[in-house]
Order: structure tokens, then C-alpha cells, then sequence
């Protein structure tokens, strides 16, 4: 790894605008510009928006969902890239050429598509398929992980990806405020969210509080610390579909110490230099050294595997 400019962002996706959504992002792109950004990553489907296919129909589905590489949204990004001279990462529902559609996030540069991630943890909608593989990739030097929202809630997706030797793992998210019997945990009230310019304190507060970063700090910097890897958080912020969202947009190095993270209640790109020097010394990459596969059998057991956030859980007891 070499020493990079990086940046992550939030901001205010509309449901279904994909011209809005990418004029957004190219704003926060020439944002990051400005900044020494070489790579700029946003969040999970950011470009059709994603809770709000909850209820649609597969048709409806594919017709909001693009081939990759060749389809519109994806060739939008690569001659943004092009005329930024910046790499960009961010996600979109996929066409399959095997029929299926995918929650997918993409890497791109000015001469086209580096990379594809399908989520392997895929729920939402019903006729979106899960992927089956993991994704590392070289980019400036570097190399990429990628895994998407509820990928990373399972330990052992971003233990694979660091020991196929990830250096950087990108996590893009549609998160937070969601309805949940955790303690403190649920939804973020909309009349927050529309009176925060008059009011700033008590969003802020639920943004900071177990609805939002204090329930991420729980486990986002123990996935960076114990497999001695930069870990880069994207999210939503403002309305999304049903829910507030509390944008958070973070990055943090392989310590599990936060380099850079916005506090901003509006859409944002926050940027920070990635240094090579503290991979070797992480404590993550002597416990991975350390680890004895042949004690490990239980985790490979077969199992039915069922995929459910809290929020559909609480959406089904009510």
C-alpha cells in the first residue's frame, strides 16, 4: 500500500432520481477535488436510492435496476472519473446477466468499470439474489475490499476479505434510525430533520446517541482493529423513504481510531490521508498470523442461512 487520499460521503438521496441522485454526488466529488481526494466512495445504492423497493414487484425492480458495466449510471460515473481524474465508488441495483438482480456496488476510473460487488447479505426485496463472492481489487495502489451494509454485521466477511488481502475495506450503508427493541435504539423523529436549522441540538443528539454513531462504534471499530485494515463507513443522511438517516460518513484506520468523520447536518464529503506505515504494526495482522484454521470446522458446519434486520423483525411483531 502506498500513502492515499481518500474520501467518503453522505448525503440526501431522492427515491427513484437517479439525474438528482448523480448531480449530488458530483458535487461532493468536485467537493473532495478540492480537497486532494484521489478516491471518493458513497453509500449503498446511492444512485436509485434503496429502502423505498420494499414493496415493488420484480418488474418494477428490473426496470430501475442497469447492467454494469454498460449501463447509463455506471458510464456516468466513469466519465465523471474521466473529467475529475478521481475514482469513484458507489452502488446501484444490477441486471444479471444470469437474469438475476443485485444490490451492487462498483468501482470505477476514467478508462471504465475496476471492480463489482453483489452483496452477499442481500434482503430488502424479495427478488433481489445474493452474491456469492467476495471483492478485492487493486486502485492506486492499493488494495480494496468491498462489502455492503449487513455484509459487514458478520464477522467473518471482513475476516475473508483482509486475508485476501485487503488493506482498505470500503462499507457502504443505508442505516441507523430504524425501528428496533434495542436499548435506546428506533426511529429518528422527521420534525428533527426538518427543523434542523432551527433546532440543530436535539437532531445532533439522536444522530450521536444509540440511533445512530453510538450504536456504529460498537462494532465498526472492531472490525478495522482486530483484521489491521482501514475501514471506510458510507451513509445516507436526511429522509430516506420511511426513515431518517444520520449520514456519519467515517473513516477509520487499523487501529480502530476515527481519522476523519462529518458532523454535518447536510451533505458532506470528508476527506484523510490512508498511510502504508500502520498495516504492519496493526494488532489485527499479528491475530491473523495467529489464527488456527484447524480448530475452525464449527464455522464451516452447512447451515440454513436467513438474513434479517432488526427492522423487518419489528415490522412483522407489529
Amino acid at each position: 500500500m502506498r500513502d492515499i487520499r481518500l474520501a467518503t460521503a453522505q448525503f440526501e438521496n431522492r427515491d427513484n432520481d437517479k439525474a438528482h441522485n448523480l448531480e449530488r454526488m458530483r458535487e461532493l466529488v468536485l467537493h473532495a477535488a478540492a480537497r486532494d481526494a484521489e478516491v471518493v466512495c458513497f453509500h449503498e445504492c446511492c444512485i436509485p436510492g434503496y429502502t423505498w423497493v420494499q414493496p415493488v414487484s420484480r418488474e418494477e425492480l428490473w426496470e430501475v435496476a442497469e447492467s454494469v458495466p454498460d449501463g447509463p449510471s455506471v458510464q456516468t460515473l466513469v466519465s465523471l472519473a474521466k473529467e475529475t481524474k478521481i475514482d469513484l465508488m458507489a452502488g446501484l441495483f444490477e441486471r444479471g446477466e444470469d437474469g438475476q438482480i443485485y444490490n451492487t456496488y462498483v468501482a470505477v476510473n476514467g478508462d471504465g468499470l475496476v471492480a463489482r460487488h453483489r452483496k452477499i447479505q442481500a434482503f430488502v426485496n424479495p427478488h433481489l439474489a445474493s452474491g456469492n463472492g467476495y471483492t478485492v481489487f487493486e486502485m492506486r495502489g492499493c488494495k480494496f475490499g468491498m462489502l455492503i451494509c449487513y455484509d459487514n454485521n458478520l464477522p467473518e466477511n471482513a475476516r475473508v476479505t483482509a486475508l485476501m488481502g485487503a488493506e482498505v475495506i470500503v462499507a457502504p450503508h443505508v442505516t441507523c434510525g430504524l425501528p428496533s427493541k434495542e436499548p435506546g435504539r428506533g426511529v429518528i423523529e422527521r420534525t428533527l430533520w426538518d427543523n434542523r436549522h432551527q433546532d440543530p441540538v436535539r437532531l445532533r443528539q439522536e444522530f450521536v446517541g444509540p440511533k445512530g454513531r453510538a450504536w456504529l462504534m460498537r462494532w465498526l471499530p472492531a472490525r478495522a482493529w482486530e483484521n489491521g485494515v482501514y475501514y471506510v463507513f458510507s451513509n445516507p443522511i436526511g429522509w430516506d423513504y420511511d426513515t431518517v438517516k444520520p449520514g456519519l460518513a467515517m473513516i477509520l484506520d487499523p487501529f480502530g481510531e476515527v481519522l476523519a468523520e462529518s458532523h454535518e447536518l447536510e451533505n458532506d464529503a470528508i476527506v484523510a490521508t490512508l498511510t502504508a506505515e500502520k498495516l504492519p504494526i496493526a494488532a489485527g495482522r499479528r491475530y491473523t498470523r495467529a489464527r488456527r484454521p484447524e480448530l475452525y470446522e464449527k464455522l464451516v458446519e452447512p447451515q440454513e442461512s436467513v438474513t434479517e434486520p432488526s427492522w423487518s423483525l419489528e415490522k412483522r411483531s407489529s
